[in-house]
């Protein structure tokens, strides 16, 4: 292993020096491995297929070679994103980047004042377009925007676009772009879908991937309840009451989140709910007062999945399983942060074994199964469960050593199931050879 590979830095990747000054204001000393791998690539020219976990630093990734460019030469980037909160995330990193280097940034979404847009892309220092498909669309119309100058394009979080429906708006904003331009398409998992999209909008592109597609973060300890539906907001109560510090609660629709955020705070929980039926100025407050600490717990759709990028957050809760398991990886990724040690917990109902497998395929590993002495433990359903033969539920406190035998040597006993406290969860680190079901 050379000197350079231990000791990685921002030196020695094509950065200009200027640049590398503006990265060193921003604290940064180490590139993750996304941005060791993609960004000499980038700064090339080429175009780039990234995949890496998110929270790997994706944004720095393209957001340094588009300021390197843009400070050499004339011209603008776009970057597209799925949601209004990944854009003002963005923005955030690009706008510190680009100021030494007069490039401004402005956010095209839903929920701002138009006006002000147009303002802004008036300004010859605006330089980088942030925006969601459907209002870059909008001044597409209105024709307060032109982009025949755009020198790059970014889709940020490609496969979400796709999921969310967004590909006849990316196929009408590419009719506008020139046909001469550097694409780098970013996200944690590059789906059938995403390939074929850049079959058509990139020209040989490098294909830079970090992880496995889909693998969560080495770093964030798993576990799993299963527990009946009626059940789960004494588990949620019971959980928050264990843990001290910020947590993330993820629903599957708007309404759970609104109906849990108000069941939080009738027990004095400092709650805020972040969906799509929230104003835009209501989820900036929600999102900002859970950085601050004015919200211990934040409810979330996963409209945040992929838009909440916040130090510290002690444990996210899969209050209600992903719809898509890929959204699974999304979710946990908001802790454990950088390659920092974060917790996640999963509760699933008896029919749902089934959404279970699938994650774990996914994540090629095993979601190990907890249970709290004050809820009521389940199984899965023989209708849900898989077919290689459910081993029974760990009860709470009997955890045994791996590899403890209940029979005899030899045999295999509780088959990786914990108890919740006194003991550190599982590590993802492969799929095991034990089996649970």
């Amino acid at each position: 292993m050379t000197p350079e590979t231990q000791h990685p830095s921002f030196f020695g990747l094509g950065i200009a020096p200027g640049i590398l000054d503006a990265i060193e204001k921003m604290k940064y000393k180490i590139p993750t491995p996304i941005q060791q791998k993609a960004i000499p690539v980038a700064i090339e020219g080429k175009d780039v297929l990234g995949i890496a976990q998110t929270g790997t630093g994706k944004t720095l990734a393209f957001g340094i070679p588009i300021i390197q460019r843009l400070a050499q030469a004339p011209g603008r980037a776009l970057i597209m994103v799925p949601t209004r909160e990944l854009a003002l995330q963005v923005d955030e990193a690009i706008r510190r980047l680009g100021e030494p280097f007069n490039c401004r940034s402005v956010i095209l979404i839903g929920g701002m004042n138009m006006s002000a847009q147009i303002q802004m892309l008036r300004r010859p220092t605006t330089r980088i377009l942030i925006c969601t498909p459907g209002r870059l669309l909008d001044h597409i119309e209105h024709r307060t925007v032109n982009l025949a100058d755009v020198k790059v394009v970014v889709l940020d979080e490609a496969d979400r676009m796709l999921d969310m429906g967004f590909a006849p708006q990316i196929e009408r904003i590419a009719k506008h772009l020139p046909a001469v331009r550097q694409t780098l398409f970013f996200s944690a998992t590059m789906p059938e879908e995403i390939l074929k999209l850049a079959s058509v909008y990139m020209k040989l592109p490098i294909r830079v991937e970090i992880a496995r597609q889909g693998s969560a973060p080495e770093k964030i300890k798993q576990e799993l309840f299963i527990v009946r539906q009626e059940a789960k907001r004494q588990l949620l109560t019971k959980l928050l009451a264990q843990y001290h510090g910020s947590v993330l609660v993820f629903a599957r629709t708007k309404a759970n989140a609104k109906k849990l955020t108000r069941a939080l705070r009738d027990t004095n929980h400092a709650a805020a709910e972040i969906h799509a039926n929230r104003t835009l100025s209501q989820r900036r407050e929600a999102l900002e007062g859970f950085k601050t600490g004015r919200y211990r717990v934040l409810i979330a759709t996963d409209i945040a999945a992929r838009g909440i990028d916040v130090k510290g957050i002690e444990l996210v809760i899969n209050y209600d399983l992903p719809d898509d398991s890929e959204n699974y990886v999304h979710r946990i990724g908001r802790t454990g942060r950088a390659g920092r040690e974060g917790h996640a917990i999963a509760f699933a109902t008896p029919d749902q074994g089934a959404d279970v497998r699938a994650i774990e395929r996914l994540i090629q590993g095993v979601l190990p199964v907890s249970t709290h002495p004050d809820v009521p433990a389940e199984r899965f359903s023989h209708a849900a469960a898989p077919s290689r033969g459910y081993q029974g539920q760990q009860r709470y406190g009997q955890h045994r050593p791996s590899g403890a035998s209940q029979g005899g040597p030899g045999q295999q006993g509780h088959s990786g199931q914990s108890h919740h406290r006194g003991r550190r969860p599982h590590h993802y680190g492969g799929a095991p050879s034990r089996k649970r079901f």
